[in-house]
């Protein structure tokens, strides 16, 4: 694919633990967060800002090339990071699992140093209850589920 585009595309990425179990302790979190960035760093066309969360989930403040699928990317980051931290710490077990599905949010480029304070500060905003539940969804299931039907137009 060619390489001559002019693009922005900024993604907030959030995705939790498994159950929302509280298992990114300092020593996991550590594994997982320095994974990530090495994975992002290495795959071209992905620029990482930042990385956060606290014990229950991870965020990403990504800009990414078109060319770069957004499911498959994020489907191989949560994949290969638990890999990651299940080798380095599992002795067989299963020290890490993530949940099924994740949110994305897209922004613009004037917002991005708001998108990565958010991420960059994540303990500090779970403790104060000042967090953005736009960036903190993951999915859409239960809004579906109590959405009335609709007719197509």
């Amino acid at each position: 694919m060619a390489r001559n585009y002019y693009s922005e595309i900024n993604l907030h990425i959030t995705w939790h633990v498994k159950e929302s179990a509280p298992l990114l302790v300092p020593k996991v979190e550590a594994i997982v967060h320095h994974y990530l960035r090495g994975r992002c760093i290495n795959t071209p066309g992905v620029f990482v800002h930042e990385i956060g969360g606290i014990e229950t989930h991870v965020h990403l403040c990504v800009t990414i090339a078109p060319t770069i699928g957004i499911a498959e990317f994020i489907g191989q980051l949560k994949g290969s990071s638990s890999h990651e931290v299940n080798h380095k710490l599992g002795a067989g077990s299963k020290v890490l699992e993530w949940q099924a599905g994740y949110g994305v949010v897209s922004f613009g480029t004037r917002d991005l140093d708001w998108v990565m304070d958010y991420v960059r500060n994540q303990r500090q905003r779970h403790a104060t209850n000042t967090i953005a539940e736009r960036l903190e969804r993951i999915t859409a299931l239960e809004e579906a589920a109590q959405a009335e039907p609709r007719e197509a137009p």
